[in-house]
């Protein structure tokens, strides 16, 4: 007997609530996959009956629903919820309200669905991934884990260098208003399903299959739709450089708006971020991870070849890069497709590096194969394996044709680092990825992947050493040394050549203009013997020849005149931004106005102009940034002046929150700050 349904009520507060959903607002009906929901049916006549009421359902979704690819379900009334599929349960007394649970299989597609009822009632909700499920692909079974890994909006992304690691607040922003519509639009936008709707809808029930669209469409390299483009250049003509960027909300909402135009310009940690809040959204747990040192190797050989001059000049014709840093996402799932053993992390890469089956995209390969060497597992394994172990190899052209090669203690995969749980801190993952140096398990994985450089590798030693340290208290503005410190740790006296040199370096390895430069023809070292070299790095100098990431690159190369053995040091300095202070007036509760007073003092000898701070950060700035230029009276900033500013901003959640800020002027660039704030009730 069909029941005479005259109202529904989805019950959007109580099922956003119990699917952790409620931050997208109430509005319509959020829920996960493999978890019961709730609606409520009100009758026009007569009641239901335990066994004689019958109801036919429908769960629908993508433009060719079908059965035999999982895109529609048929189901009636069963006596319970059969959590392992698409099942239906009255959960009330017989009378003439009906308390109808439903539940989607644990691996449903995800997406847009419509629910019909015996035929001619219809309504819509938005099915996710379910890591609260133990039946669901991406199942975690943390709450401290899933806070952090799904439902933290804002987080720390590490840039900077493995020797000074800078942290980088960042507004995932993955509840925003908008933002879920626009992360469904990225699936549907994608060739895939441009080119077979039916077929990639069915694909959505796979996490790896969601995971690696995401990986090529948070990129335009394939002029796909993608959602950002990347630039690399000194200059950000027709966009915004990427330091511009606090959080991910203002570029999804841009490409949304814009009819999918990528949004210019991203680099790697923005690519990253990025498809961290796309995936988080979608309901995927997943993390930003920054790999220092990463190779970028793109003939597949794990080795970077540089090659030098006399003068200590790369030769850059070659592609193979080493990036100061390089960030990539890891997103939680188990592996059906691979052998027990490779669940957990998988590392997936949105920054447009190489092509994998034709596109642009990178993984989701396990973190586990790339530390036991499974170069043939999926996806991209000999890429990601090569970026933490590639092997560096230096060679020397001397002026007269012959080369050498250059003894250089410089590795590949430093200080693998991603934010801690519950807290701001850094956490080194590099363990996950790599055995210890010289362990006789780090030795079997290079056996495995056939890394045949390292195997062969010894130790150089031609008696000569060579370090550069810095001197205390280095920050942009200042005058400073660094010192190169050579000994002969041999028996006979030696003369050498020592080419100290300085250069901008952008934080993906491409060398900039010199900033100070030193060559001593005749170094005489005693057997024993230690010199202790300075070099001056003067601001009038640097100042200009810096790019946006503030790094410097010192380079130490001492040649043997007697042998034509060479040995080199190399280090990058991290020139300090001064610091934002960040004070909240007013008690900080939901929906009360308070203010934020920046204040940041000019560290260098020269006036700022054009000063301007933003702050923006999940649930306190509605899903928008705040600017406050400051007023021409008050510019020039002048040095050693402050900049001072109040920005008023309204918190809409309680709970703990970022505030994150930046300052923008001619001479510093971006300036990062941010402050955690605790919103009361």
């Amino acid at each position: 007997m069909a029941l005479n349904i005259s109202t529904w009520d989805l019950a959007c507060q109580f099922n956003n609530t119990d699917h952790h959903t409620e931050l997208n607002g109430t509005d319509r009906l959020i829920v996960r996959r493999g978890q019961a929901f709730t609606i409520n049916l009100y009758l026009n006549s007569g009641s239901y009956q335990p066994g004689y009421s019958q109801l036919h359902i429908t769960a629908e979704t993508g433009p060719q629903p079908e059965e035999q690819y999982g895109t529609r379900a048929v189901f009636g009334l069963n006596d319970e919820i059969d959590d392992m599929c698409w099942s239906a349960a009255v959960s009330s007394p017989p009378g003439d309200t009906v308390c109808l649970s439903v539940c989607a299989a644990p691996d449903a597609p995800i997406g847009r669905y419509i629910l019909t009822l015996d035929g001619r009632i219809q309504f819509d909700f938005i099915l996710l991934f379910n890591p609260w499920c133990p039946r669901d692909v991406v199942y975690m079974d943390s709450e401290e884990k899933l806070a952090e890994y799904v439902l933290a909006q804002d987080g720390i992304i590490f840039r900077g260098d493995a020797e000074y690691p800078v942290p980088l607040a960042w507004y995932f922003g993955q509840f925003e208003e908008g933002i879920l519509d626009a992360c469904l639009r990225i699936l549907d936008m994608n060739p895939k399903h441009r080119r077979n709707p039916g077929k990639d809808c069915s694909g959505r029930r796979n996490v790896i299959y969601v995971t690696r669209v995401l990986s090529a469409m948070i990129n335009s390299n394939d002029r796909d739709y993608g959602v950002l483009e990347g630039c690399w250049k000194d200059t950000f003509d027709g966009g915004v450089s990427p330091m511009s960027w606090r959080g991910s909300v203002q570029i999804l909402r841009t490409w949304s708006s814009t009819s999918c135009l990528p949004v210019r310009f991203g680099q790697c940690w923005v690519f990253a971020a990025v498809a961290c809040s796309v995936s988080r959204a979608l309901g995927i747990p997943c993390r930003v991870v920054t790999n220092y040192y990463s190779a970028h190797d793109t003939n597949s050989n794990l080795v970077i070849e540089r090659y030098l001059n006399e003068k200590g000049e790369i030769d850059s014709s070659t592609r193979d890069m080493i990036w100061n840093y390089h960030c990539w996402v890891e997103s939680w799932m188990t592996r059906p497709d691979l052998p027990p053993g490779f669940d957990g992390w998988q590392a997936s890469d949105p920054t447009p590096q190489e092509k994998s089956e034709g596109v642009f995209c990178c993984g989701p390969v396990p973190v586990r194969a790339i530390k036991e060497g499974e170069l043939t597992f999926k996806y991209d394994a000999p890429f990601v394996f090569a970026e933490v172990n590639a092997d560096l190899v230096y060679t020397l052209k001397y002026n007269d044709g012959s080369t050498r090669k250059i003894v250089n203690d410089q590795k590949v995969g430093q200080k693998i680092s991603t934010k801690s749980v519950g807290r701001d801190e850094r956490e080194d993952i590099t363990h996950l990825y790599k055995y210890p140096e010289g362990s006789a398990e780090e030795r079997q994985v290079f056996e495995k992947a056939n890394h045949q450089n390292k195997l062969l590798q010894q130790k150089g030693n031609s008696g000569l050493h060579i370090t550069i340290k810095l001197s205390t208290g280095i920050r942009k503005g200042c005058d400073f040394d660094v010192f190169a410190i050579v000994s002969n740790n041999t028996e006979e006296n030696k003369k050498c050549r020592l080419v100290f040199a300085s250069r901008a370096v952008s934080y993906n390895g491409i060398i900039g203009r010199e900033c100070g430069f030193k060559d001593l023809l005749n170094v005489e070292l005693a057997p024993g013997g230690e010199r202790k070299v300075p070099l001056s790095l003067n601001y009038s100098k640097y100042c200009t020849n810096l790019t946006e990431d503030n790094l410097i690159r010192l380079g130490a190369l001492l040649i043997d005149y007697s042998t034509k053995e060479a040995v080199m040091a190399m280090r990058d300095i991290v020139l300090d931004d001064p610091e934002i202070k960040i004070r909240i007036l007013g008690e900080p509760k939901e929906k009360r106005k308070l203010a934020a007073e920046l204040t940041l003092q000019n560290p260098l000898p020269e006036p700022l102009q054009g000063c301007c701070f933003t702050i923006e950060g999940a649930n306190l700035t509605g899903g928008s940034s705040i600017k406050r230029i400051k007023s021409v009276l008050e510019s020039p900033i002048e040095p050693g002046q402050e900049a001072k500013v109040k920005i008023y901003f309204t918190p809409t959640q309680s709970g703990l929150r970022k505030l994150v800020v930046d300052f923008d002027s001619d001479k510093l660039g971006h300036v990062r700050g941010y402050k955690n704030v605790i919103i009361g009730k």
